[in-house]
């Protein structure tokens, strides 16, 4: 079981764009369970490739909660169809540890994606899984879910955590 090293805001290498998956091989899969075993250790519901230093288009999501089976679904190359309404929801993420404010995203969206084995896929989602992708997505994309707040907000977030997260 390797747990992976998880990219802390602001860190520059999450501003990268993450670039297409072409192969789905071993390697792939060994990356997605590496993913999902740093995901589950750190008690996230998600987790994108470029958190961890992987600049491509993979990001897991498991939203089942602690008394269910684990029910992880793996995203790769996600395009985003169609979007429609808009919520407000209070998120978190696994690269600003201990920060959590009120974004808002679409409240529908229709995507089309690859599993780990290359298949398409194209589905609609709701409510928390269609803010947890967008969530995700935007980070393969290289932003950060406080770069939706005030440059102030913004501001405090980046020295709350640089005192935190010390370079070595």
């Amino acid at each position: 079981m390797t747990i992976l090293d998880i990219l802390h805001y602001p860190d520059a290498r999450l501003h990268l764009k993450a670039q297409n998956v072409t192969l789905f091989d071993s390697k792939l899969k060994e990356l997605i369970n590496n993913m999902a075993n740093t995901m589950y250790e750190n008690n996230g519901i998600g987790l994108a490739a470029t958190q961890v230093n992987v600049q491509k288009r993979i990001f897991i999501i498991d939203l089942s909660k602690n008394d269910e089976p684990r029910n992880l679904i793996t995203f790769i190359n996600l395009e985003i169809l169609e979007k429609s309404g808009e919520v407000l929801s209070e998120e978190g993420c696994l690269s600003v540890p201990g920060i959590y404010e009120k974004v808002y995203r679409s409240e529908t969206i229709k995507v089309k994606f690859q599993d780990e084995n290359g298949k398409s896929h194209q589905n609609e989602y709701k409510g928390l899984m269609s803010i947890c992708i967008q969530h995700e997505n935007d980070h393969l994309d290289g932003k950060v879910f406080v770069e939706y707040l005030s440059n102030l907000k913004q501001n405090f977030i980046k020295k709350k955590l640089k005192k935190i997260f010390k370079p070595e």
